[in-house]
Order: structure tokens, then sequence, then C-alpha cells
């Protein structure tokens, strides 16, 4: 047999191929290598044995048979063979796990195979790439080729080379010993060898024989090798120069790491954060402090975020050691700018990543993801993503939100942060190239180890410093390295400006040298002439949307072809093949970078605001964009255009906190840089500030001008950072800020002052530690450093320096560094000990919360008490937890000590003062107040202020020492309503500072023990109560004992001394069916009784029920004549305020125009309704009356309504507004309650004073129509506003027209609504109602739900069947059709599919609690729908849950965490 040519071709190492063995044709291979093959694969399907078991070695029976169906045969493929990544030597490239699958053991492997047949449709094609067999797709997956040959595998390295020669050699081997079988593609077969020959390497990931795996594991093989070849068509092709498309890399070989940063935080935090320092990109999933299957990249244009991606993806594909990527099995990402309309994230995986392969759907997509052993998520270019603001819900929303991958890693790239972010997203940024990431660049791509060469391109950096921040973006520095290393002419630049300006040129001059060169297109463009690009990219920037990123047909319709073309060459654009939607191919064009687009859009505002005689408003024309997003776009402005610069300073000069940002476009005016640098020196010469609230924008422009100060010599006097120090660091000898910028250049700094935050509500939160390391660098770093300040509580500075870590040249500079902390008391660093001195007298010291706090604190005493320093204060800030009597020091909560307590004057123990739950009560006994008091020799006061401290009621006179009596320590507790008590040395007891003291009685049980102690006190000694509150705490009057009976079962006896005592309930309206507590007429008039100095009682709270009246023949005299004011507050949202009347012992109202509201509760009702008689007697008109719930009918007869307990409210002709509230959309619905017409007329009417009235709830059906001839006339004169609400979920408010009696509807939502009908039959009329409203608006309807309401479909389809007989049309607006608790046939089912595909919009159909048919002909499913990819789920009553495979039109099991709840 002739050989095949491609058998000739040699290895990279020079070795002939296997194939052209002169001795053996293509394919000749014996079944000693199926055997030595099968043998291996059970061996290593041992040690990645899904099911988690070890099994034994298995027998030599495969070696007695023939296994030709073990053959893997080897196609050349289609295009070249190193497009297919090489994997590890010693590791699988990924692993199948399958519950239905065989255990991969000896075992499971038969004697005798039943593939034998060579024409078996199970055989599949295999390519070798590296040490895995995985496939490669044909045109006919199923059949073999007739002239597959071996070939070898990709060459991108040694190691895979190396590893593919010893395959193949094998195989070869293998191949010469073969005999007795046939050989598929032809050819006798040689006679069988028993000698075993094996080689791990040649052995698939999978531990089984091709043919021998499931299907599913066949998808999952076809899956994970197009995502591959698909990942490294897109990370072989980094193109670092625009110009240069020739020279193309592999991001494995340009790639070099930025600064990573993330917010350690337990939340998403959108506004300012503390950052820190994340060492590699390969820490992204091991660093316990960001781990979370939710994490946002986010980073400026240009920083490597998709760089990033690629650099993730080369690690996957070849399974690079130290990657995170490295044991992930399946790794999908996505392009965000791509996925405009698609909602299906499954489906932009099929489009995007796997083209048109027919073998892998979507739902097999999703099972891969749903089953694999690990996958990961990206999602690049949030910012880009087209439908991020869509009112219809996508699965990349639902993915942010958890309701989609909910376990699975996702990573999102954007330049900002989304709308909504689950709370356990983790923030991790890109900060761009520091000098070391530049430096290491250089090397890398441009220079290689030339130091000369990388010495001169650092050096034209440093010599252009206004440079310096754009060359922060990895994109820039890459351009700026090239250029600067190929132009000898390299010049010094005064802006930004100007540089931009050169490297245009470069562009063009490098396109004009290619086009001299023979056989090559010449380019004729004037690089001047491009207003029509200006213009295309400022309408693209200055939307409030920008979008830039165009079609390459429309592209070149407004540009033309020539200049189209041209600028393609140069780089600036960039053009990208995308699959759209529907599976065709679109090419789509954007520039470079955004900074492109920004030079561009300069020049036409230039142009714009150029033209003479011409008044352009620039609030107008800047109104989308904001500095702080296109901050070049105004620089290139200002440095294209003197005349233009000074009216865009002008301009900003109106905006706040944007004078370093005017600076920096001063610097970009034409022939203006020394005016700038009078600018700059006129700044520094005053105090810098950099605020923690100010945008990025204001910090970096003040950053690069300390820069532009460092680089031309000019002193800063002084730099404030006003609460946005973050850290110092040490390695690359910078502080970073919170914002994460970095101030690298602090040579010229005199003085600098770093504040924090010092508000008493801030002392909670994480102090910001500064190490001695630290503090050392700071003070190294800045040469010129005078003094340095610390200012606040959130700073927490190093104890002591160690002398011997201070270096000599410090202590002889001295610098002068000072602590400030809260209290005025400042510290200040002493060079000789590394000690700190405190300047104050007497130093105040406050102990707080947190433990370093307490550390600082503790040590800053042991120092005072040392040097004999009395301290005037120490204020325990809720952290004093017990005095420990044996040791004589106070326990902190933190359990460390306070033992020098010698040289204190003052002690102020402060706990919690504020309303709520009160933390765990602290009892101070006796024994330790007396204790603290010996122990602080030089104590003269101590003070107790907080609810939860218990101290004792009073002090055995024997118990005090005399030493204590004679100093006369002053000993006070404050409870938080102000009352003051005082210990007194004589007896012992507490006395009370304040003439009238008030008290209050929470619902705290020991609470309420002190207060009755207190009481008990004050009435004793005969002072006056001004006010006793009973919070929330009142159950009843006890009139045979005479006293109060509290809700906990303690009784209030002592109230003789009380003028006011106020009694305080429930009052929310959430709290409407609490069980009220009536007062009767005799609890109220005993409480009056024994209440001797009452003068006032007040109740508040709906929870409070009085009697309607006191009868007055049972008041007695003595309450007529002291005329005690009786209140009574139900709601105070209705503003009601009763107040009873001693003459009649009725109840006035005060108020002008009360709201009142009858709820569901019988007593409540009866009280609203004699509060309703009253005020109607009275002719007091009532706002509003709420009929909560417990509207039942109105009675014409009677002219009354009646409530659902019967009751009936008869007093309605002084109520000017009606409303009538019902079921709201929570819980089960009450029974359906119709209002007829006679009703609405009949209660119109008799409400003589009614102005509107409100239906709202699902249980009200109002007429459909009102006949004009049956309004009265007065009716129409009055216009009363009649609405009717049925379910806000809706969106339709509906109101009747008194002219014609028809309804008018408003919608009243901006989104989309959900329309729910249910079996009634007006139910039905009215949703068929809302929904033609709805319809005829363009009102989205994210669901229709037919509630035992679906019947049937019309024949001809076009119409919905409700039971009522009522028919719902086509509707072109829902989105998803539920139908619950009915049964539906095929014929039904099959009508429902007919309707769909007239309903264009919905995209799913459920089927709840239904019974439907276990199977669908899939040819009478309309292909329709198969295209449009419609969900049709099905969820019947036993908890399972199904989706159709419109395809087979079987059901399928479903996990709804994987698909759309």
């Amino acid at each position: 047999m002739d050989r095949d040519p491609g058998d000739d071709r040699e290895l990279p190492d020079g070795n002939p191929s296997p194939g052209g063995d002169g001795n053996l044709g293509p394919g000749r291979h014996s079944t000693r290598r199926g055997r030595s093959l099968m043998s291996w694969m059970q061996r290593s399907a041992r040690r990645y044995n899904p099911f988690g078991g070890t099994s034994g070695r298995g027998s030599s029976h495969s070696s007695q048979h023939s296994h030709q169906s073990d053959i893997i045969h080897i196609q050349r493929p289609l295009h070249r063979a190193d497009e297919i990544a090489p994997t590890s030597r010693d590791e699988p490239m990924f692993e199948v796990t399958d519950d239905h699958d065989d255990a991969f053991t000896d075992e499971g492997m038969s004697a005798t195979d039943p593939m034998e047949q060579t024409g078996s449709e199970d055989r599949i094609t295999r390519v070798c790439t590296g040490d895995d067999w995985v496939p490669r797709h044909h045109s006919r997956p199923n059949e073999l080729s007739q002239d597959t040959q071996p070939i070898p595998g990709p060459s991108t390295s040694s190691h895979s080379v190396e590893h593919l020669r010893q395959s193949q050699q094998l195989i070869d081997k293998q191949a010469r010993a073969s005999s007795g079988s046939l050989n598929p593609v032809g050819g006798a077969a040689r006679s069988q060898s028993t000698e075993p020959t094996e080689d791990p390497h040649t052995m698939t990931s999978l531990g089984k024989p091709l043919h021998r795996l499931t299907e599913k594991q066949k998808k999952k093989l076809f899956f994970i090798e197009a995502l591959r070849t698909r990942y490294k068509v897109d990370y072989d092709k980094v193109q670092p120069i625009p110009y240069i498309k020739d020279k193309l890399y592999c991001v494995d070989k340009v790639y070099v790491e930025g600064g990573f940063e993330f917010m350690p935080t337990e939340q998403v935090t959108r506004g300012s954060g503390s950052w820190e320092r994340l060492e590699s990109y390969k820490s992204l999933f091991s660093d316990r402090r960001i781990q979370s299957v939710r994490r946002i990249f986010e980073g400026e244009p240009g920083y490597g975020k998709t760089t990033v991606t690629l650099q993730l993806a080369y690690d996957w594909c070849n399974r690079v050691e130290g990657s995170p990527m490295r044991d992930v099995e399946v790794l999908i990402i996505l392009r965000m700018r791509q996925l405009s309309g698609i909602r299906s994230i499954y489906r932009a995986i099929e489009v995007y990543l796997l083209g048109s392969d027919p073998r892998v759907e979507e739902a097999d997509i999703a099972a891969i993801i749903r089953e694999s052993r690990s996958a990961v998520v990206i999602l690049d270019g949030y910012d880009e993503y087209p439908d991020q603001h869509s009112r219809r819900e996508t699965d990349v929303q639902r993915i942010l939100k958890l309701d989609l991958f909910a376990s699975t890693p996702v990573i999102l790239t954007t330049r900002y942060l989304p709308d909504y972010l689950a709370p356990i997203t983790r923030r991790v940024r890109l900060t761009g190239f520091d000098e070391i990431a530049r430096d290491e660049y250089i090397r890398k791509a441009v220079v290689g180890e030339d130091k000369i060469a990388l010495s001169i391109i650092k050096a034209r950096l440093k010599e252009n410093p206004v440079l310096e921040d754009l060359c922060q973006v990895p994109l820039v520095f890459v351009m700026f390295a090239h250029i600067a290393h190929e132009n000898q002419d390299f010049q010094n630049f005064k802006s930004v400006t100007e540089f931009f300006r050169y490297m245009i040129r470069c562009f063009h001059e490098h396109l004009k040298n290619k086009s001299k060169e023979l056989n090559t297109v010449r380019y004729s463009i004037d690089e001047n002439e491009h207003a029509a690009l200006d213009k295309l990219a400022f309408l693209a920037i200055s939307q409030e949307n920008q979008q830039i990123t165009w079609s390459r047909d429309g592209m070149c319709k407004q540009l033309g072809q020539d200049f189209y073309e041209t600028y393609l060459a140069l780089g600036i654009f960039v053009e990208e093949e995308v699959v759209s939607y529907n599976s065709s191919r679109e090419v789509e064009v954007r520039f470079y970078h955004k900074l492109f687009c920004e030079w561009y859009a300069a020049h036409h505002i230039v142009y714009i605001l150029s033209q003479p005689g011409q008044s352009v408003s620039l609030d107008k024309l800047f109104r989308h964009m904001k500095p702080e997003d296109v901050q070049y776009v105004y620089r290139f402005a200002c440095g294209l255009n003197r005349d233009v610069g000074s009216s865009i300073i002008q301009y900003l000069r109106g905006s706040r906190g944007t004078f370093q940002f005017r600076i920096l476009c001063l610097l970009e005016k034409s022939g203006d840089a020394e005016g700038t640098l009078v600018s700059v020196r006129s700044l520094c010469s005053g105090t810098v500030t950099i605020k923690g609230g100010d945008n990025r924008l204001l910090q970096r422009s003040t950053v690069q001008l300390l820069d532009i100060a460092a680089t031309r010599g000019i002193i800063v006097s002084s730099l404030h950072l006003d609460q946005c120090f973050a850290k110092f660091d040490d390695k690359d000898a910078c502080i970073v800020l919170k914002s994460g910028l970095r101030l690298t250049k602090l040579k010229t700094v005199k003085v600098l002052r770093v504040t924090g935050r010092i508000r008493e509500t801030d002392c909670h939160s994480k102090g910001i530690e500064v190490t001695r390391e630290e503090l050392l660098g700071i003070c190294q770093t800045c040469k010129t450093l005078k003094e340095i300040r610390f200012e606040g509580r959130e700073y927490l500075l190093p104890l002591s320096v160690p002398v011997e870590m201070i270096p000599p040249a410090l202590k002889t500079r001295n610098i002068m560094v000072s602590y400030e902390d809260r209290r005025g008391t400042i510290h200040q660093l002493n060079w000789d000990d590394g000690q700190w001195q405190t300047t104050t007298s007497e130093p105040v010291l406050r102990i707080s919360q947190e433990v370093l706090d307490q550390q600082w604190a503790l040590e800053e005493l042991a120092r005072l008490t040392t040097d004999g320093i009395p301290v005037s204060c120490i204020h325990l800030d809720q952290c004093f937890s017990k005095f420990d009597v044996t040791n004589a020091c106070i326990v902190l909560t933190s359990g460390l000590r306070v033992t020098s307590l010698k040289t204190v004057k003052a002690l102020c123990v402060d706990g919690f003062m504020g309303e709520g739950i009160i933390p765990s009560r602290i009892e101070v006994t006796s024994e330790e107040l007396l204790g603290l008091l010996q122990t602080c020799e030089t104590l003269e006061e101590i003070r107790f202020e907080g609810r939860e401290f218990l101290l004792p009621h009073s002090v055995p006179a024997e118990m005090i020492p005399p030493t204590l009596k004679t100093r006369n320590i002053m000993v006070s507790y404050e409870d938080r309503r102000g009352t003051i008590h005082q210990l007194n040395w004589d007896d012992g007891q507490w006395q009370t500072t304040t003439n009238e003291p008030s008290l209050r009685i929470p619902q705290e049980e020991l609470d309420q023990q002190w207060a009755l102690e207190e009481l008990a006190r004050l009435t004793t000694d005969g002072i006056l109560v001004s006010s006793l509150h009973l919070e929330q705490c009142f159950s009843k009057f006890d009139v045979t004992n005479a006293c109060i009976v509290l809700k906990s079962g303690l009784r209030l006896t002592i109230l003789k001394t009380v003028k006011v005592l106020r009694v305080t309930g429930r009052i929310r309206e959430t709290v409407g069916d609490c069980k009220g507590i009536e007062v009767t007429r005799l609890e109220l008039l005993g409480l009056f009784q024994k209440c001797e100095t009452l003068k006032e009682i007040r109740f508040e709270g709906r929870e409070f029920l009085l009697p309607h009246s006191v009868p007055a023949e049972m008041i007695p005299p003595t309450l007529k004549t002291r005329n005690i004011m009786v209140s009574y507050e139900r709601d105070r949202e209705h503003g009601v305020i009763h107040q009873l009347n001693w003459d009649d012992g009725q109840w006035q109202t005060t108020t002008s125009e009360p709201a009142l509201r009858i709820p569901q509760e019988v007593m409540d009702q009866q009280w609203a309704l004699e509060e309703l008689a009253r005020l109607s007697t009275d002719g007091i008109p009532v706002s509003c009356l709420h009929l909560d719930q417990c509207f039942s009918k109105f009675d014409a007869t009677n002219a009354c309504i009646v409530l659902t307990s019967a009751l009936r409210v008869t007093n309605l002709k002084t109520v000017k507004v009606l409303h009538v509230g019902g079921f709201t959309g929570t819980g089960t619905i009450p029974s359906d309650i119709e209002v007829t017409r006679e009703e609405l007329l009949g209660l119109l009417q008799t409400c003589e004073t009614l102005e509107e009235i409100r239906f709202e709830g699902l249980e009200y059906f109002l007429p459909l129509s009102i006949q004009a001839e049956r309004m009265p006339p007065t009716l129409k004169t009055r216009n009363i506003k009649v609405s009717y609400e049925r379910y806000r979920e809706h969106g339709v408010v509906h109101q009747l027209n008194w002219d014609d009696g028809q309804w008018q509807h408003q919608i009243t939502v901006d989104g989309s609504v959900r329309v729910d009908i249910f079996q009634g039959k007006l139910d039905q009329q009215w949703g068929k109602k809302e929904l033609a409203v709805l319809s005829t608006a363009g009102v989205s309807i994210n669901r229709l739900y037919l509630h035992r309401s679906f019947s049937n479909i019309t024949d001809n389809t076009q119409s919905i069947i409700l039971t009522s007989g009522c028919t719902i049309p086509v509707l072109h607006t829902v989105r998803e059709l539920r139908i619950s608790y009915t049964d539906v046939d095929l014929e039904v089912f099959l009508r429902i599919l007919a309707y769909t595909k007239e309903c264009t919009k919905i995209t799913w159909i459920i089927f709840e609690y239904c019974n439907v048919p276990d199977e669908v002909d899939a040819k009478l499913i309309p292909h329709l729908l198969k295209q449009r990819g419609l969900k049709v789920y099905w969820f019947p009553k036993t908890g399972e849950e199904y989706i159709l495979d419109l395809g087979a039109g079987n059901w399928k099991k479903w996990r709804r965490q994987y698909g759309r709840d």
C-alpha cells in the first residue's frame, strides 16, 4: 500500500512521524495497543473514580481477546494542529462524573468488546492534544474518515512535543505488532502479540475508551473542546501595538500583572472604603478574604480587565501550574457587548462559544455546568452590556441577584458597579501599572535584557511627568514604551495633548513607511482630515448611554471606504467578528481604546466652540460628559485650542471641587507651561488637601499636581490627607489612599497632616493601624518633611518605636511626629527612646470598645501613672464589664484589665443610652462600688450613665469605711431620662438632684424593678414626679388592690406623687390584629382616685379601648372639682385626640377634621362607630373614613354600610373621603363582594358631603358601567371622584366618568406588570378589560396568570376561552403565560402552543398543578417556537418540576435554581 504524503513530515524534534513507517500503512495496528491503552485506562480511572471508591486490579482477560473496537484513530484536522491547546502531562484535561455511569474499574470492562464491528456509530474520531485525547469536530461525527492517519499535536513547547513523540511512537509500535483483526480503514491484519506495552500519557482523562462513554459524557467532551478552541483563537492574537498588525502575541508572552486591590468588607460598599493590596491575579480564588461566588473586577478603560480574562483562559486551556484555573473543569467567558437581545445565558454560550455545532444544545449546556465538579463564569465588560437597563429581566440580571448560578463562581468585569449587587459580592480593583510592572513589561516585550535601552525608556518617562498618570493605564503605557524605543527623536512633552498628537503622527508615519514597500497597499488619507470621524466620536461619547461600537457597513457609509481602511490599517479602528442571535456573523468596529474616541471627540468640540458668530451653551454641550468619566476630552480640547481652553476652564469654575482639575486643563493649553507652573507653585504654597469625600478625578488631579511639583522641585508647604489615608506601602515607598490612588512622589512635602474620623457616631468603625515600619517609611520617603501629625480616633499608632529600629538620619532630622486624639491630648514621639510623651498637664483618656484602642489607652495610662501625671478623667465608653475586688482592677468587655488607677481624678462609666434592645445587664454590687472607690486613691468623682447598669439600691452605712466618708467622693448615676441620683455618704441612700424628676417604665423587667424602687424612694421622700411614662407595659388597673398591673406581672402601688401619667401602647399599622386592652369605667375612675396629685392622664395607641362614655352619676364630685385632663389618641396618623368632658362624661374631639379607620376587630369597630357618631352629631367633618378589609355591602334600604362583623355604619353625612380597602396580595383572597349599580349610587347619595370614594382590592367588583339615564342629576353636578383599583400589581386605576357612566383608565406604572385572573365571572370580565387597557397602551405584561380560570382555545387559535365564556384575544405584550388547576389534554395543549405562536413575546408557558399530556409529537410543535427559544414548564402537585424538550416532545426533570422561577 502506498504511503500517504502526509506521513513524511517530521516532528519538531527532528524524528520522523510514526505514520511514516514503511512496514505498515496508516491504521494498521494490533490489538496489543488496544490492550495497553485499555489497561492504563482502567488504572487511571481508579485515580479519578467519581464515586470516591477504589477497586482491585482487573484480571488479564482483556489480553485474550481481540479489541479491534478499542483502536483510537486520529484524523488530520481541517486546520492547524497547533490550534489545540496542550495540557499538562501529569493531570487529566477534564473529568466526567455521571451518576448513571458505571464505576471506572477493571470489572467495568467486559472481556468481549460490544463495539467490535467497525461500522459502529458510536465510534468517534480523536485528535491528540499533548497528553489527552479529545474529540475533533467533523461534518459527519458518527463515521470514520477513510483517510485517517496519525498526526503530530501542538508544538508550543518542548514538553508537549516530547510527550506527543512518545505517544505516537507507542501507537506505531503497537501497530507494527498487530495481526489477526480487521483494519477499520482497510488492509490485512497481523498476528496478535501478547507483549504488554503501556504508557500512561496515551490515556484519555475520562478513564474509558471513547465508545464506552455515555452520550452525556461525549457531549461534555465536545463542549469543553469547543471552549478551548474558541479561547485559543482569542488569546493567541493579542496585539500590543495598534499599527503593527503582523506582530501578534500569545497573551502569556506579553501579560504583565498590574496592581490588584480588594475591599475587605462583608457587604458591597459603593462609597469610600478601605482597599487592600492583592499579591497576584493567582490569588483571586485562593485568598480567603475575597472568597465568594460573586466577584467584581473594576477598572477603567485600558487597565487590563479583558487581558486578565484572556490570561485566565490561557491558564485554563494549558492547565498552568499555580493558576487558579488549573483545577477548574468548565470555564465560560462571555463578552457582554455581544449579548444584546439575548436573555438566556445558555443561549449566549451556544451562539457565541459553540458556533453552529448542533451536538450540544442549551439544555446540555445547563446540565454540564450544573453537574461539573467545578465551573467558573466570567462576564467581561458589564459597562458595555446593551441590556443592563432593560425592563425585561435577563439571565445576567438574575446572576447578579443570585437567582441563577447561585453556587457557581461568577466574575464580572466592569468600569462601574451595576445597579444591584448581591450582598456577598466581593470587589476587586485593577489599579494599573506601577513602576515595577512597567519595568517588567519593557523587559518582557520591548528590550529584553538590554539594560541600556531599559534605562532610556524609563528616563524618557521621567522627563515627561505629565504622562505619569496616563502611563498607569497599561494599554497606553505599552504604546508609549514601544514608541519611545523605536523613535530616536522622541521629545519631551509639556502636555498630554502633545504626546497624543505625537503618537498619532507616529501611527501615520509608520503606515506611510510601510506603504513604500513593494506590493503593499498605498494609503493617501491626510492625517489632519478627520472631521467626519470627529463628529462620529463626539456623538458616541456625548450620549447619556455611551455606545462606541459600530457596524462595519455603517461606519464605512459615514466615513468612506478609503478613510475606514486607512484607520483600520493604522490600528485606531479594531474589527471584531461577532455572532448575532440568529447565528449569523457580523463585523463590529470599535476604537482601539476609548482615549482615541475622546481625542477625536475633543477635535469636534474645538470645531463647535471655535466657529465665529455662534453662541454655544457649554452646559448643553457637556450635559452628558462628566469630567470624572471623560477627563481627557476636556484636557485634549484645552490643549488643541487656547481660546477654547479658556472657555472650558471658565465653564469649570462653576462646578464645585474642580480647582485641581482646572489646573490640569490649564497645563494643556498650548504654550502656557510656565503659567501653569506658577499656578502649581501658588497651590503648593498653601495647604494642599485631598479629601476622602472627593471623587476619584479630583483626587487624581491633586496627585498629578503633586507629581509635577516633585519633578520641578516645588516645595509643598503642607499636605492634608483628610479621611483618605489608608496605609503606607513599604514595598513601593508610597502612601496608599482609600480610593486606591498612590502618592509616590512626596520628596518636597514639608508638613504632612493626616486626619481621620472623629465624630461620635464613627467611634465603632474599624481603626487603621499604622505600624512602626510604616511610620518610619513615611519619614524616610519625605526628604523635606519637618512635621507629621495624626489626628482622630481612626488611627492606631505603634505603642512605641524600638530605638534600634530608628535610623540615625531620622534622629538627626528630629522630625516632629505627633498624634492628637479626640480629647485634645497630644502625644509626641521622642526620637531618643522611641516613646510617646504627653504634652498636656492633666490629660483625658478614653477607652472605647475596640481592642486595639484599648491596648493603646492602657499603655498610655500606664506611662502616665509611672510618670506620676494626674489623669483628669478616664472615660469608659460601653466597655465596662465589672470591678474585680480581688485583684483591685476594672475588667473590660474585651477581657483586658485596667490596673493603673492611682492617679485618676474622675471616672465616667458610659453605657447604652439609646432606644431599642438594651445590652446585657451589668450589676454593680455594693462591694464592687466600694472597692473601686478605695482603689482609686486620687478619685474625686465617679459617674455611671446608661440603662444597662444596675447599681445597689442602697449601701449599708456600716459597710462604708470612714476614709470614704471623709473623702466625700461624688458618686452619681444618670439614667436616660436625665434624672441624676447621687449617693449620700451619711446614710448610704440615693438622693435625686432634680426637683421634679420624670420616670419611664419600659418593657424590660429589670428596668421596671429599678424604676419601681426609684419611684418608691421618691414617694417616701415626698418628691413629686413630673411625669410617669408606662411604655407598652400597661396591662390593667386592679380596682380591688388599687394598683396598676404591668404586663410583666409587677404591680405599681405607689402613685401618690405622680403629676402626669402617660400610658403608651402599640400604634403601628401592622399591629391592628393584636388583642386590645379594654379599660373599663371602674378602672378609669379608680385610677384617678388613687393618684391624688394627678393632673393629667394620656392614653396613646390603638391597643387601648377606653369606655365610650362615663355616666355622669358614676363620677365622684371630687373628680369633677379636680378637673383632671383625660385624653385618648388612638391613631397618631389620624390626628384625632379625644378628651373626656367631666360634666357629661362624654368624649370631645379636639381636631377640626379628623380621619377615622375602622379595622377588622369588632371592639375596634365599636369604638370607631361611637366616635363617628359623636363627630356626626357635633357636625365635625371627617376628612377620611378608611374601611380596612371590613366592608361587606351597602344596605340601600337602611342607607348604611354593613361591615363584615354585621355592625352598621350609619353616620356618613359628614364624611368627605371614603376609602374601602381590601385584599392587597398576601394570604387567602376573601370571598367576592359585588357592588351593584344601585348600591354604588345609594352610597354616593347617602354621603351628602362625599367628595371622593376609592375601592381597592381584588375582592371588590364594581359594575362594568352605569347607564347615563340611571344617574341622578345631583350626582352629576357634584362630580364625585369614584375610583377603583383591583390590584396594585396590575397597574391600572379605573375612574368613573359621570357624563357617560363608563370607566376611564389610567396606567400607574412605568415598567412591566402582572395580571392575575381568577375563576369568578366578574373577575374575568374586569381582567379582560384591564388586559385590553394594558395591551392598547403597550405596557409589557410580565405574567398573565390564569388561576382556575382557563377553559380552552378557540378553533382558530386566536383567543383564550375562560371558564365564564369570556375570551382573551392574542396579546403581543405578554411574556409569560401561567395556567393553574386545569386539566389540559393533547388537543388543548397543541392549541395553547399555536396561540403562543401568535403571541410574539411569550417566552414561557407554565402549567401549575395541572394534568398535561405525557408526551407530544415533536413534529406538531411549531418550528417558530423552537427558534424563539420558548420554555414550557410543568409543576405538578407532586412537587417535581419538568421542562418540555421541544425537539423530542417529552418532559425532562428540571431544577428551579438553574432556570427561571
